[in-house]
């Protein structure tokens, strides 16, 4: 293999020359001595930790980035459904006075019940909505009571139903996905408390006894 000193040699050239071919280009006098060649790639090998190092930072940066994105958009997200939850629920006593003034109409005239058919028909429009928007009532009476969406107005004692059972709702509850909208207020079963006598101990009746015979 003849090679010129005075042609530059190309790092895509050198990279493709194996050790063989670079001794004998030291023998007949190259373009670099062996020495520069080692310095050279030592010199490469002790870049490489430093570069990998900082690829490892900006992947890490990168994820973090992601991350920070994603969190934002999650606590945005959160905060409009919050928004219009609370706005929804300043709504919900409206609608039940809506809704208890229609039961009322069932044993109006027919003129007035004609007028109800209307108002039902927009009450149902407003439900509809509120279900679309993922807000729905619950039913309660006859469940146990759950603090997390029910709030006890009256307790009753009684032995006719179990301690915790709700015998009636005064306002009906709403909740979404996520949370409770408004608890139902209700009435609330509790066992009464039942008194029971201790039994003296044998002691005592023994010492009764004797105090009873001394007196005779």
């Amino acid at each position: 293999m003849t090679f010129n000193p005075e042609e530059n040699v190309t790092e895509e050239t050198t990279a493709e020359l194996n050790d063989a071919t670079l001794n004998e280009l030291f023998e007949e006098g190259g373009c670099c001595s062996e020495e520069s060649c080692k310095e050279a790639s030592q010199s490469k090998a002790e870049e490489k930790p430093a570069v990998d190092d900082w690829k490892e930072k900006y992947f890490r940066a990168l994820a973090e980035q992601e991350n920070m994105r994603k969190r934002m958009q999650k606590e945005k997200q959160e905060t409009l459904r919050y928004c219009y939850e609370n706005c929804i629920s300043e709504f919900l006593a409206p609608l039940d006075n809506l809704e208890n003034a229609l039961r009322f109409t069932e044993q109006a005239s027919s003129e007035v019940k004609n007028w109800a058919m209307g108002f039902q028909m927009i009450l149902t429009q407003f439900k509809e909505v509120l279900h679309n928007h993922g807000v729905v009532a619950f039913h309660s009476e006859g469940n146990t009571f759950d603090p997390h969406y029910h709030e006890a107005v009256e307790i009753v004692e009684t032995e006719e139903q179990e301690e915790g059972t709700i015998l009636k709702e005064f306002t009906k509850g709403y909740k979404s996905a996520s949370r409770t909208i408004r608890p139902a207020r209700v009435k609330v079963a509790k066992r009464p408390k039942t008194e029971t006598l201790s039994s003296a101990p044998a002691e005592c009746a023994e010492a009764a006894a004797e105090t009873s015979n001394e007196t005779c």
